[in-house]
This record gives C-alpha cells, structure tokens and sequence, in this order.
C-alpha cells in the first residue's frame, strides 16, 4: 500500500513523515482500506456501527448519525483506528499531531492499546476536559499559546523521529472517516441521503464523507456549517469577504485558516452543495433542542443541526432524507 499524489501521481510509501508531494499536492490512498483485508485487527477499542436516530423536529424529520458512541466519544475513532492500525503493521512506534481535542483523544487512544508511544500538541484554550481525556491514554502533551495554526506549525517543527499522525493531511486517516459513508448508505436502505449536514473546522468530516459517497457511486448534497464568528470557508465558498475572526463556543470547528480549503470547496461544489453560518445562540438553541430529544452532543453538532434548521427555514419536503452527524459526545463540553 502506497500513497499517491493527487496531482502528478508519484507513489510515496505509508511512512512517509509529510503529506504533500514536491509539487504541492496532496496525497491520497493508493489502495483502498476498503478493498484490503485488514492485517491489524487487534488494534480496537471495541468500535462498531453507529445509530442512525430519526427524530422529529419543527415537524420534519432528520436522522442523527450518532458518533458520540464511539470509544473515545467522537468520529474521529474512525480514522484513528485506520491510521494506527496501519502505523503498528508497519512497525512505527512513536507519533506526534496537533488537534483541538477529539483527533488528540481518539489518536492517543488506539495509539495506547497499540504500544506506540504519542504526543500531542493542543491550543493552550482548548477545554481542561479534552486535555484530561487526552492525558488519560498516557500521551505527553503539549500546550501552545497563539491558536491553531501555531499548534500545527509547532508539532512539525519539533517531530524529531516521530510520524506526524495527521488527521488533517493524512490519506489513511481520510479512508477511515469514510466508513461512515457505507453505513449512513446500509442503515438507509442502500439509499443515499439527500443532504448531510458538516460541521466543518479542518474539513475531516466532509471529506471522508465524500470520498466514501463517491465510491458508492452517488453523493449527498453537503452543506457545510461553520459559526458566523469564524466562517472561513462560508466567506470562500460564497466569494464573500473574510469575517474577522472572534472566539465561537463550538471550539472543536474554530479553524481560522483550514489547510484543505481547497478540497473543502471542491466536495462542497462538487455535491452541489451549500455552506452556511450559524449564530452561537442558534447552536445553544440547538443544543437544548436535542436535549430535549434525549441526545447530548457536543457544541459542534449542535451547530449541524442550527445550519440544517436554518437552511430549511422556508420548509422542506417530506421524503428529503437529510443527516445531521452528532461528531462528538456533549461530555467533552
């Protein structure tokens, strides 16, 4: 299994420390986890499908895609595994990455039942409670003044012998996330839903959501939801001015300068699809909203579902089959 660049297609091995060819592109999967048995079953934390829940709500129905329910309470669990069963195949025991708290939870997680030793870099005004869970798994950690960017610029200064466990450029951890694509698919029906409604910061959602849709043969319109107190990719898809950025409650989707735009815009565009932004008393509205429905998420799909509220504002039609993802557990707040 190797990696290939998306743009001029030279092969890369999966150990590669960098995930951006020479010529600037991006890579991706050579083979897909998806068509590969899979030689590293024994790292697991007891992951398996998640609910699709239907629920009423303004008298329309949506269905939740509930990954508040995996191991470490987020969707990331998903490229996690994928990655860290790979990086244990092959024989790597030592990673490094930065996050905002669930791809650090989740990748020091599986990377713990691994053997491998981890070592995160957070904004130092992340939640005390991501950081907690993070340093429950045993992952050194490191806190970095100045935002996300200078997380990000810090973690690959300072990598030394270590992999970069990237859920934002890595192809392995994309392969993963797409695993719910085949199961939103199986758990409709063999059907494909109308929208999906993304809570977008980096964009690792979206993308493993697409790239699965297209393997299936037919994508969803996504709709892309940020906050209005940082919507860079709102303003880009839109041609609209940048928003200056402000502190938004839904932390784990403040991404001021997401490395992927342009793949972000390219599934958004290419599903023909929407972005929205969302006021944060519209994502508490929210968050009450689903409470009320017995689901305690996190701020970040709470925010889903405000942009799918407020899309379908003027009405919606009642066979419309539209997900909103639940991608974190309301415990992390």
């Amino acid at each position: 299994m190797h990696f290939f660049c998306e743009q001029c297609k030279k092969e890369y091995p999966v150990a590669t420390h960098s995930f951006q060819c020479e010529c600037g592109g991006l890579f991706r999967l050579y083979q897909s986890a998806m068509d590969a048995k899979d030689v590293h079953d024994k790292v697991t934390l007891g992951e398996m499908p998640t609910p699709l829940l239907p629920r009423m709500m303004d008298g329309r129905r949506f269905y939740f895609k509930m990954e508040d329910r995996q191991p470490t309470g987020s969707f990331k669990d998903r490229g996690a595994k994928r990655l860290i069963g790979e990086l244990a195949h092959i024989g790597i025991d030592k990673v490094a990455l930065d996050t905002a708290g669930n791809a650090g939870a989740a990748v020091a997680a599986y990377a713990a039942a691994a053997g491998i030793a981890c070592r995160v870099y957070v904004p130092d005004d992340v939640s005390a409670e991501r950081v907690k869970q993070i340093a429950a798994y045993g992952a050194d950690i490191v806190r970095v003044p100045n935002g996300r960017a200078h997380t990000m610029a810090m973690a690959q200064e300072e990598l030394g012998d270590a992999y970069y466990a990237s859920h934002i450029y890595n192809p392995l951890f994309i392969d993963g996330v797409k695993s719910m694509a085949y199961e939103i698919y199986d758990q409709l029906g063999g059907t494909v839903p109308d929208y999906i409604f993304v809570p977008i910061g980096n964009g690792t959602m979206l993308l493993g959501l697409y790239q699965g849709f297209e393997e299936i043969g037919r994508l969803p319109h996504f709709v892309g939801v940020q906050s209005t107190k940082c919507a860079p990719v709102v303003d880009a898809f839109h041609g609209l001015p940048r928003t200056p950025y402000r502190h938004t409650i839904a932390e784990t989707i403040r991404v001021e300068d997401p490395p992927r735009m342009e793949a972000i815009l390219w599934a958004l565009r290419s599903s023909q699809g929407d972005a929205i932004a969302v006021e944060d008393g519209a994502i508490l509205t929210a968050a009450k909203a689903l409470g009320e429905r017995g689901i305690y998420a996190e701020l970040t799909a709470a925010a889903a579902l405000a942009g799918a509220r407020a899309f379908f504002a003027e009405g919606m039609p009642d066979n419309y089959r539209v997900v909103v993802p639940i991608p974190g557990s309301g415990l992390k707040r």
